[in-house]
């Protein structure tokens, strides 16, 4: 079986190289070796030719005929959770959908990420005690990040 330390490696030799703050998100080795490789960025988006290099790289420097593979090397995507802190990072300002242990879901707007919590601010209608009607105020949510289950980056088109 390939070495989860080796492919490790030759993914930060390439990285270093590129010098363009990519970072692995998630990697897996199956025990028939196929290896997926996902990785992110720090600021804007993984080009394709970011996952050829990193691809080509680990192919490179891997002998198929000690070790037959299946490789797949990918951006982590919009519609995965997130799984890095630096994921969390990169998308403070953005709205995101929290879904918490307990299955209750938040949704609001992501300002703040710490080791052990995260902080969402949101828009609501309520009643506001000495109206009548009901208002739009700001709420914020303090959530544990033990409490988390995942959290996904809301696609909006508007």
């Amino acid at each position: 079986m390939i070495s989860k330390e080796r492919i490790t490696a030759l993914i930060d030799e390439r990285i270093q190289e590129l010098n363009k703050d990519l970072y692995i998100v998630d990697m897996t080795i199956s025990p028939s070796n196929v290896i997926r490789v996902e990785l992110d960025r720090m600021e804007g988006y993984v080009a394709v030719e970011d996952c050829m290099s990193v691809s080509r790289n680990i192919e490179h420097n891997l002998d198929r005929e000690q070790n037959d593979f299946e490789l797949h090397v990918s951006s982590a995507g919009l519609d995965k959770p997130l799984r890095h802190d630096n994921q969390y990072l990169k998308n403070i300002g953005k709205r995101v959908k929290v879904k918490l242990n307990d299955s209750s879901k938040i949704e609001g707007e992501l300002i703040s990420f710490g080791l052990d919590k995260i902080q969402l601010k949101d828009r609501v209608k309520k009643k506001v005690e000495g109206r009548k009607k009901k208002e739009w105020v700001e709420e914020f949510y303090n959530i544990n990040r033990k409490e988390i289950k995942e959290t996904k980056i809301v696609i909006s088109f508007k």
